[in-house]
């Protein structure tokens, strides 16, 4: 049977245009995740099927699992669930994926650290007839092409229009000149640089807002703290700051607190529990849920569809959610 797997997939990856990834702006049918259904694979395959994702330091990450937990329960899978110890932890995540092409797991469902760093090992883990499935994170397009990685579809947010939402909601509140910052994350992973060019646009539309300022935090809390000291110390007047994922807005609202500035108008990304928390509190304005349960879901459904031999969509995309003082407590 593993060899019929791993012919299907290759038959697979022909199928899919032979595309290198997924590009952005793939020609491949866009639906909404509610419409996936497990219903029409098998209800006991009992594939194994890993979930890697980059941390569980970030309560997004723990909703990704629950998701995929869901599917497991549902499609009588075996789950394996593998994290690296953080965000930034892109050799560790290299070296579990090695550690499940020995396994000889079905398919890897992955949210990846960096955009171009997996991409290699991944391809490896193809060769080997393991389905691959890109969550969260698109891997990069180029580096796909370079490496010979073909057929992976992939499940997200649009994350640009995602950002810009969020930095829309602050940067409408601004009628006299203001100035902006915008905190990043890893440079290196595509859905932060989507989320930063989202944000740049939502800022630039409106004449009265200035960027100064534009620095990574690389998804951390402390290193966002440490970041908006640094940034508030040279640019005191900044009156708005986005945020690319909740535990960077954290950080951002940990040194606001200190610095009794409530004033400061913060969009975030991620909608986690704090987050919410810290809008009803008035030190945050908005936060975009992203519905990680729901991507961890429909990446393990596609995984099983793909294994049991159907066709799927090179891209869906989840919907995201815009969270303000008006529907956060819903």
């Amino acid at each position: 049977m593993k060899a019929f797997y791993k012919a299907a997939a290759f038959i697979l990856g022909a199928a899919l245009f032979f595309s290198a990834c997924t590009p952005n702006g793939g020609s491949a049918l866009i639906k909404d995740a509610g419409a996936v259904s497990p219903a029409d694979s098998a209800a006991e395959t009992h594939y194994s099927i890993a979930l890697v994702m980059k941390t569980l330091t970030n309560p997004f990450f723990v909703d990704m699992e629950n998701g995929a937990r869901k599917a497991e329960d549902e499609l009588g899978i075996r789950l394996i669930v593998k994290t690296g110890a953080q965000e930034t932890s892109i050799e560790q995540q290299i070296q579990i994926v090695q550690e499940l092409i020995h396994e000889e797991v079905d398919a890897i469902v992955i949210a990846p650290g960096s955009s171009v760093d997996l991409v290699e090992i991944l391809k490896k883990a193809q060769d080997a007839g393991i389905v691959i499935i890109n969550i969260d994170n698109r891997l990069d397009a180029e580096e796909c092409r370079k490496q010979g990685l073909v057929g992976v579809p992939f499940v997200s947010v649009r994350n640009d229009d995602a950002a810009y939402l969020s930095a829309k909601t602050i940067a409408d509140r601004v009628t006299d000149p203001a100035q902006a910052a915008i905190i990043e994350g890893i440079r290196e992973a595509e859905n932060a640089e989507l989320r930063r060019q989202g944000a740049v646009r939502a800022f630039e539309e409106n004449p009265n807002i200035e960027i100064v300022a534009s620095e990574s935090a690389n998804w951390k809390i402390d290193e966002a703290y440490e970041q908006a000291k640094a940034i508030f110390k040279a640019h005191p007047s900044i009156e708005m700051v986005f945020c690319a994922n909740d535990m960077m807005a954290l950080g951002v609202i940990q040194f606001l607190k200190e610095a009794d500035r409530q004033d400061v108008l913060l969009a975030g990304f991620d909608n986690l529990d704090d987050m919410r928390d810290a809008i009803r509190d008035g030190w945050a304005v908005v936060t975009v849920d992203q519905q990680a349960d729901v991507q961890g879901y429909t990446g393990i459904v596609t995984a099983v569809k793909l294994l049991d031999g159907q066709t799927v969509d090179l891209e869906t995309f989840v919907d995201a959610k815009v969270i303000t003082e008006d529907n956060v407590g819903l």
